[in-house]
């Protein structure tokens, strides 16, 4: 595989793919980036596979089909979530590794300003559901707050210095804008379902 201008020019390593399948994890295993190998249900593992999940379920909502801009969007979402799967991957301080730093977050908040301003205001607590594409952001949201909440306890575990704080202040406003973009593709709140305390009491 050789890097296009585009890499070289940001001094990224392309990743070599030549053999998916190396038996090597058969011994209940997996290799982190810096070698090290940690049992598949390591809380490092979790965090990142749950990042991976999230980023699924963002491909399965560009799959079904969205409002123009979105799919774009949503692309860029995920290639900052293998950003941090790969920072997740690699334990260690800053360096020469690929690490999600403060501009991935204020890209995130820029975001939210711009297509929350437009919406309805809320009165309540709205339902996951409305749009097929409003009801894959409220799942993906719920993936994202796993996912947050298994690098919350990453970082609580693990030896200062080896979890980026970073990535979860990332999760943190990646689930507050996936939150949002499900109202916007609820024709801008509109649509939204809210919550009724109580509704079927007797």
């Amino acid at each position: 595989m050789t890097d296009t201008p585009r890499q070289k020019k940001a001094g990224k390593r392309v990743v070599r793919l030549s053999r998916i399948s190396t038996k090597t994890g058969d011994d209940g295993t997996t290799a982190l980036g810096d070698g090290t190998r940690l049992p598949k249900h390591h809380p490092r593992i979790a965090a990142y596979g749950t990042i991976d999940e999230l980023s699924s379920m963002l491909g399965m909502a560009i799959a079904q089909g969205l409002a123009d801009g979105f799919p774009e969007l949503l692309r860029g979402i995920q290639n900052d979530l293998f950003d941090l799967g790969s920072d997740l991957c690699v334990p260690g301080e800053m360096g020469d590794k690929l690490r999600i730093t403060l501009d991935y977050t204020e890209r995130l908040d820029a975001l939210l300003d711009e297509h929350n301003a437009d919406l309805e205001p809320l009165d309540s607590f709205c339902l996951p559901g409305g749009t097929l594409g409003s009801a894959w952001m409220h799942v993906g949201r719920t993936v994202c707050r796993r996912a947050e909440r298994e690098v919350s306890s990453l970082i609580e575990e693990a030896p200062d210095g080896t979890v980026n704080a970073e990535v979860l202040r990332y999760l943190n406003r990646l689930s507050d804008l996936l939150f949002v973009l499900g109202r916007v593709l609820n024709d801008g709140g509109k649509a939204d379902i809210p919550w009724v305390p109580g509704r079927n009491q007797a």
